[in-house]
Formats: C-alpha cells, sequence, structure tokens
C-alpha cells in the first residue's frame, strides 16, 4: 500500500531522518520516501495508516 502524507514542518534532512525511523519502527519494512522541500512524505508499507500518522506525529511532526 502507497500513502502520502504532508508534513508541513519537516524542514531539513534531520527532520526528514527522524520521521523515516519513526515510520519504520511501526514497519522495518517501510519504503520511505521523505522530502524536505515539498513536505511530503511517501510511504510504501503494509501497515495501516493511522498507525504510521500516530508514529510521525509522537515524533514530535503533526500530519496536516
Amino acid at each position: 500500500m502507497k500513502l502520502q502524507l504532508t508534513v508541513p514542518s519537516m524542514a531539513c534532512g534531520a527532520c526528514a531522518e527522524t520521521i523515516t525511523k519513526a515510520i519504520q519502527a511501526v514497519d522495518a519494512k517501510a519504503q520511505v520516501d521523505a522530502d524536505p522541500q515539498t513536505k511530503l512524505v511517501v510511504i510504501e508499507t503494509s501497515a495501516a495508516e493511522p498507525a504510521l500518522k500516530s508514529a510521525v506525529e509522537a515524533a514530535g511532526y503533526p500530519v496536516s
């Protein structure tokens, strides 16, 4: 399943790395492409969307 999340507070590569780690804590096999320029996170995963959103928000990055 492919998901796309918008994370307005993602500002740099370190933010993208933190978000990627939060997602991979939920689904270790998830393919994550976090782009600070576009504020988009594209995820190829088998995990449920609410669980991924919760993980990103728990890492300090609200999802819009």
